[in-house]
C-alpha cells in the first residue's frame, strides 16, 4: 500500500509538472544530449588537469556528467571568477549531463545554478543600474538552459522551486525595466537584448506557479486547493520559511538542506512587495481574470502604448481600411493615430508593454468579431506582438482565459475559409478517444451530436472566438528549438481553456494541431480524452469505480497476478506500444483530470460508495471462481465464514489505501477535514439500503467497518502526519477533536444510527486500534472527557484492553481513569 502512499504525495507536490506538460518536452533536452562520449574526446579528467575550456572541451563536458563534487565545484568557480567566454562556458556546462544525467550529483547541480542565478551585489558595486546587468549573458544561458520540463521537474524533486522563483524575479524584475537599447553578444554569435533575457526569465518564472489556469479555483471547506496557493506569494512564503534556523528546523536533514539554500541568496526574507513592477502585473493579471477589462484612460501612457503596439501589429493593412486603434476597443476611445509601415519597432520597457498588451487585444478581438479586423489578420499580428516581445505571450493567455471563461464572445466557423478547418482529423480523433477511455467503460459523447449542442443546429466545428484566435496563434508558430518553450508556455494554457469549453471543442483543438505536427496527435488525443470527464459527473464515477476495479483485479487469487498499482496506473500510452495506442490506465486518467474536476466535494461520497461497494464484492462475489465452485452455497448466499479472512482483509486494505490516495490526492486538507468533519458522520446516520439484503450480510458489515476505519486513519495520516513535525498536523487537534466528539455522542446513546451495527462497532474498534497502535499522539490531543467517554462505550463492548490504551496514551489527565479500570478489572 505503500506505492499508492508515494503515487498520491508525488502527485500533491507543489509543481504538477503533468499540468505543465506538453509534446515539445518529449524531444526535450535528455534525449538530444548523448550518454557516452567517445574515449578520444577530453573530458571531465582533462579539465581537473587544468586544460582550457575550448568548444570542444564544452561540448564534452556538456555531455557526460560529472563524476564528483569536486568536478562541480571547480567548474562553479569558473563560472564565478573566470573571464565572460568562461562563464558562458561554466554555465553551459552546468546545464547540461550534470543536472540531467548525473544522479548522484544532480542536486549539487542545481543548487550551483540557482547560486548563480541569485548573483550578490559585490561590495565595491556603486552604479545606479542593477549589477544584474552586467551578468546578462550568463543569465540568460542559464535560464535558457534549464527552460525545459526536464530541468523544471529536476528543481521540483529537490525542493528548489521556490528558491528558483525567487532567483528568477528580480532578473525580471531588473531586465523588465530596461529599455531594449543595449545588446550582448554570445559566444555563439547569437546577439540578445534586455527583452529576451526578460521574456526567458518571465516564462520560465510561469512555468513555476500555474497563472495559465481558468480563474475559477475549486476550494473544500475552510482551506484553498494547492492550486489556488501556486501563486507567487506563496512560493516566496516556503522560501521564506525555509530560512527558519530554530533548533527543530535543523534535526530534519532536508529542511536544513533547504535552509542552507535559502540563506546562500538572502538571510532576509522575500516578499512581492520587493518587485513593484512585477506585482503591478500579476494584480493586473487577477483582475483581467475576475472582471471585464477596464481602466484605460485617453491621454496616459499607457493608452499611447497602445496605440503604439495596435499601429506595429497591424501596419500593413491596406490604408483604405479604418485604422486599427483603441478605438475598436469598448474601453477607450480612438486616438486617430494613422499607421506608419516604416515606423520602426518602439522601444519600450517590457514591464510597459505586458501593462498594455491586455488592452491592445481586446481591441483586435473586437475588430475582428466587427468584421474590420479578418482572422488572418488578427493571427499575423498576434504573432508580430509575441515575437516583438514573447513574454507578452503571458499577457495574451491571461487575456483569453478570462474572455473565454466568461462566454460573452459569438462562436465562429472553423470552415477553413476564415479560420483553420479540423474537418480533416476530427473523425480520427473521435475514434482515438473511444480507443484511450476503452478500459474504462465510459462512452464518450459524439463530436457530430456534439456540435449540434453547441450552436443549435447541424453545422461545421465552432469555437468562441476568443479559442478560436488563441489556437490561430499557436499555429503560426514553427515547431523548433527556439519557439520550444514560449509552446510549453502557450500549450498548456490552450489546453486548459480548450478543455474548460463546452464539449467537443478540445477535440477540435486537437484536430487542428494535428494538422501542425503528427507526430503529437497521441498526446493531443489524450489530451482531448480528458475532456470527457470534465463536463460529466457521472463520466467521473466511472472512472473511479474503473480505478477500483483495476486495483483490486477481477478472478484474481493474488493481488500481484491482477490488479494492484500496475493495473492501476498501466504503462504509458502511445504508437510504440502494441503497435498502436491503447487504452490508458484508468489511474493514468485519473491523474489527469482531478484538478479540473468541478464538484469536488462530492468525490468523498462517491469514493466511500465504491469502496463499500468493493467490500461488498470482495465478501461475496469476489473470490476466485475455482475457489466458489468448492464453497457451498445456500439460498442466503455465500458462507463466508468458510474462506480466508486474512485474504479477504488483505482485498479490503487495499480498496481502502487506494480511496484514501485518491481523497488526499483530489481535495488534500480540505477534503480530509471534511470527510472527519461532515461526510462520516453523515454516512453513519443514513440509512443504507444495501445492507439490509440477504447474503453475506454479517461480514459484508463487519469488513465494511474496518475498511472505513483503515481509510480514516490512512486519510488523516496522509493530511497530518502520525506525529507533530509536520506544519499541518497543527490542524489535527481540532478536527479529530469533532470526530471523536461524535464517535463518544454515538457511544453514549446521544445520537441515532442508520448504518449496520455490525459496521459502526467494526469502525469504533478498527479506528481507534489503528490510532492507538499506529498514531498515540493524536490520543493526547483529544479532550480528556471525550476519552474517557470512549472508554467507557469499548468496556461496555467488552474491549478492556482497548479501553485502557486509550486512558494510558492520553496523558496525565487520563490516568486516574486508567487505574480506576485496571482495579476494576482486578
Amino acid at each position: 500500500m505503500r506505492h499508492l502512499i508515494v503515487e498520491a504525495c508525488i502527485a500533491r507536490n507543489l509543481l504538477d509538472t503533468s499540468a505543465y506538460f506538453w509534446p515539445g518536452y518529449v524531444n526535450g533536452c535528455i534525449n538530444q544530449i548523448p550518454h557516452s562520449v567517445p574515449a578520444q574526446v577530453p573530458g571531465w579528467s582533462s579539465f581537473m588537469k587544468g586544460d582550457p575550456l575550448s568548444p570542444v572541451m564544452v561540448n564534452a563536458l556538456v555531455s557526460s556528467p560529472a563524476s564528483s563534487l569536486a568536478e562541480l565545484e571547480n567548474i562553479f568557480e569558473l563560472a564565478v571568477k573566470g573571464s565572460d567566454d568562461e562563464k558562458i562556458s561554466a554555465a553551459t556546462v552546468l546545464c547540461g549531463a550534470s543536472l540531467l544525467q548525473g544522479w548522484n550529483i544532480q542536486e549539487d547541480t542545481a543548487q550551483f545554478i540557482t547560486r548563480l542565478l541569485s548573483t550578490p551585489v559585490p561590495a565595491e558595486y556603486s552604479k545606479s543600474e542593477s549589477h544584474l546587468i552586467n551578468h546578462a549573458p550568463i543569465l540568460n544561458v542559464l535560464i535558457v538552459g534549464i527552460a525545459t520540463v526536464d530541468c523544471v521537474q529536476i528543481f521540483s524533486l529537490h525542493g528548489l522551486v521556490p528558491q528558483l522563483a525567487c532567483s528568477l524575479m528580480p532578473i525580471c524584475e531588473v531586465f523588465g525595466s530596461c529599455v531594449p537599447d543595449v545588446s550582448w553578444t554570445l559566444p555563439t554569435g547569437e546577439k540578445i537584448s534586455a527583452h529576451d533575457v526578460f521574456s526567458n526569465a518571465f516564462a520560465l518564472l510561469l512555468k513555476l506557479w500555474r497563472f495559465n489556469h481558468p480563474p475559477l479555483e475549486h476550494g473544500v471547506g475552510d482551506v484553498p486547493t494547492v492550486g489556488s496557493q501556486l501563486t507567487p506569494e506563496y512560493l516566496l512564503s516556503v522560501r521564506n520559511l525555509h530560512l527558519v534556523s530554530s533548533g527543530n528546523v535543523h534535526k530534519d536533514q532536508n529542511k536544513r538542506r533547504l535552509s542552507a539554500v535559502a540563506t546562500s541568496s538572502s538571510v532576509q526574507p522575500i516578499f512581492l512587495d520587493s518587485f513593484p513592477k512585477l506585482k503591478v502585473w500579476y494584480r493586473q493579471h487577477q483582475k483581467c481574470l475576475a472582471a471585464t477589462l477596464s481602466g484605460l484612460v485617453h491621454g496616459t501612457p499607457v493608452h499611447q502604448t497602445v496605440n503604439v503596439l495596435l499601429n506595429m501589429m497591424f501596419r500593413n493593412i491596406s490604408r483604405g481600411k479604418q485604422s486599427l486603434t483603441t478605438a475598436t476597443s469598448g474601453s477607450s476611445g480612438s486616438s486617430g493615430h494613422v499607421i506608419d509601415d516604416s515606423a520602426p519597432r518602439p522601444k519600450l520597457p517590457a514591464w510597459d508593454i505586458l501593462e498594455a498588451v491586455p488592452f491592445v487585444v481586446d481591441a483586435a478581438l473586437t475588430a475582428c468579431a466587427h468584421g474590420r479586423l479578418s482572422p488572418r489578420e488578427l493571427a499575423t499580428g498576434l504573432k508580430d506582438l509575441a515575437d516583438f516581445l514573447p513574454a507578452s505571450l503571458a499577457s495574451i493567455v491571461s487575456y483569453f482565459s478570462a474572455e473565454v471563461s466568461r462566454g460573452v464572445w459569438k462562436p465562429v466557423f472553423m470552415n477553413g475559409t476564415d479560420w483553420p478547418s479540423p474537418a480533416a482529423n476530427l473523425s480520427i480523433v473521435e475514434e482515438k478517444i473511444k480507443k484511450i477511455l476503452a478500459a474504462t467503460g465510459v462512452d464518450v459523447p459524439s463530436l457530430a451530436a456534439g456540435l449540434v449542442i453547441l450552436t443549435g443546429v447541424s453545422s461545421p466545428a465552432t469555437l468562441p472566438l476568443p479559442l478560436a484566435a488563441f489556437v490561430s496563434l499557436t499555429i503560426t508558430y514553427k515547431i523548433d528549438k527556439a519557439s520550444e518553450r514560449f509552446l510549453n508556455l502557450a500549450g498548456p494554457a490552450l489546453e486548459s481553456l480548450a478543455a474548460g469549453c463546452p464539449w467537443p471543442c478540445m477535440p477540435i483543438v486537437a484536430s487542428l494541431w494535428t494538422q501542425k505536427a503528427k507526430r503529437w496527435f497521441d498526446f493531443l488525443a489524450f489530451s482531448a480524452s480528458r475532456t470527457v470527464f470534465l463536463h460529466n459527473n457521472d463520466a467521473v464515477f466511472q472512472l473511479l469505480k474503473s480505478c477500483f476495479s483495476a486495483t483490486l483485479g477481477q478472478n484474481a487469487t493474488t493481488i500481484s497476478s491482477n490488479g494492484g498499482v500496475g493495473a492501476l496506473l498501466g504503462h504509458g500510452f502511445g504508437s510504440h506500444f502494441c503497435g498502436g495506442i491503447s487504452p490508458v490506465a484508468p489511474g493514468i486518467l485519473y491523474l489527469r483530470i482531478y484538478r479540473s474536476i468541478r464538484d469536488i466535494a462530492l468525490i468523498t461520497e462517491d469514493i466511500i460508495s465504491l469502496m463499500m461497494l468493493s467490500v461488498r464484492e470482495i465478501s461475496c462475489t469476489g473470490l476466485p471462481r475455482e475457489r466458489l465452485e468448492k464453497l457451498k452455497i445456500s439460498k442466503n448466499g455465500l458462507r463466508c465464514g468458510q474462506f480466508s479472512l486474512t485474504a479477504a482483509m488483505t482485498r479490503v486494505k487495499l480498496a481502502a489505501s487506494l480511496g484514501a490516495s485518491l481523497i488526499w490526492l483530489s481535495g488534500g486538507l480540505g477534503l480530509v477535514q471534511a470527510l472527519f468533519q461532515e461526510t462520516l458522520p453523515s454516512w453513519f446516520i443514513a440509512v443504507h439500503m444495501s445492507e439490509q439484503e440477504e447474503g453475506c450480510q454479517g461480514m459484508v458489515a463487519t469488513l465494511g467497518g474496518h475498511a472505513l476505519a483503515f481509510f480514516s486513519v490512512l486519510c488523516g495520516a496522509l493530511a497530518w502526519g502520525v506525529d507533530s513535525s509536520s506544519s499541518s498536523s497543527k490542524r489535527r487537534p481540532k478536527v479529530l477533536g469533532v470526530h471523536m466528539e461524535f464517535l463518544a455522542s454515538a457511544l453514549d446513546g446521544k445520537i441515532s444510527l442508520g448504518c449496520d451495527w455490525a459496521t459502526w462497532r467494526a469502525y469504533v474498534f478498527g479506528f481507534v486500534s489503528l490510532v492507538v497502535g499506529c498514531a498515540p499522539s493524536w490520543v493526547q490531543e483529544v479532550d480528556a472527557d471525550v476519552l474517557k467517554r470512549l472508554s467507557k462505550g469499548l468496556r461496555q463492548w467488552n474491549e478492556k484492553e482497548l479501553a485502557l490504551a486509550l486512558l494510558e496514551f492520553g496523558g496525565v489527565e487520563t490516568m486516574g481513569a486508567a487505574v480506576e479500570l485496571i482495579i476494576e478489572d482486578q
